[in-house]
Parts: structure tokens; C-alpha cells; sequence
């Protein structure tokens, strides 16, 4: 068993998130794995971009309240203890509700290097549903 040293937390990019959002990595990609991990906190109103995953995502609720929606379908309310599974290459988003931050682990593996495709960024009106 070897321990891993905590990393910095730092502040999610404008570029990828819509509020305030902090990440702290929990899990750095190490060969021959091709898993990564961090837990992520946003406050409340606070989500990501619309994004896919090449082998997929899975989330870890640990704290507050949130909202998770793919692309097509209706937003879900996401709680603690709520394992959410993203498929492969399924367009999605996820962050805090209106009212409450949320913290989650998000969990998920590189393909020829690559984690995540990043997309444009969720409207106030796709965050609300309408």
C-alpha cells in the first residue's frame, strides 16, 4: 500500500463551470491505470458545462443537494449516498441545486489520454428545467 500525498485544491475553471466550484484531486491517473478522481464542491446555482466522458463517469454524492441531467432526459435530484453512473460518450452535466451546495467524488478513466470532452455551457434555463 503506498499513500498518496494530498494535492492543492483549486478553484474550477470558468472555462468548465458555471459558479463557484473547488476540486480537490483524490486520484491521479498512474499506470497502467487510467483512473483519476476528485471530490468536487460547488455552491449552490453552481454546475459544470455540458461534457461527455470517453469510458464514462461515476459520481459519488457525499454531501447537499444536487441535479445531474443527460442530455434528452429530465433532470434528476441527486443526495448523499447516490451513486450515479454516466455512460460512455453521453452528454451530460451536474452541480449543486438553487438552493444548497453539493459536494460529490467524480470518478472516471482516460482513453488514449483523454478524460473528458468538454462542451458549451448550460443556460440558466436548462439548469431550471424549462
Amino acid at each position: 500500500m503506498s499513500r498518496i500525498a494530498p494535492q492543492p485544491s483549486v478553484k474550477g475553471s470558468s472555462e468548465w463551470f458555471t459558479g463557484a466550484v473547488r476540486v480537490d484531486p483524490m486520484l491521479k491517473e498512474e499506470p497502467p491505470s487510467r483512473m483519476s478522481g476528485a471530490l468536487v464542491t460547488f455552491e449552490p446555482g453552481a454546475r459544470t458545462a455540458w461534457h461527455t466522458h470517453p469510458l464514462g463517469q461515476t459520481l459519488i454524492v457525499t454531501a447537499g443537494a444536487g441535479r445531474v441531467q443527460q442530455w434528452g432526459r429530465p433532470i434528476q435530484e441527486i443526495r448523499p449516498g447516490d451513486v450515479v453512473r454516466i455512460r460512455p460518450g453521453v452528454k451530460h452535466w451536474h452541480g449543486a441545486s438553487a438552493t444548497a451546495g453539493m459536494s460529490h467524488v467524480a470518478i472516471a478513466e482516460a482513453l488514449d489520454g483523454k478524460v473528458v470532452e468538454w462542451m458549451e455551457h448550460v443556460t440558466d434555463a436548462q439548469y431550471r428545467g424549462e
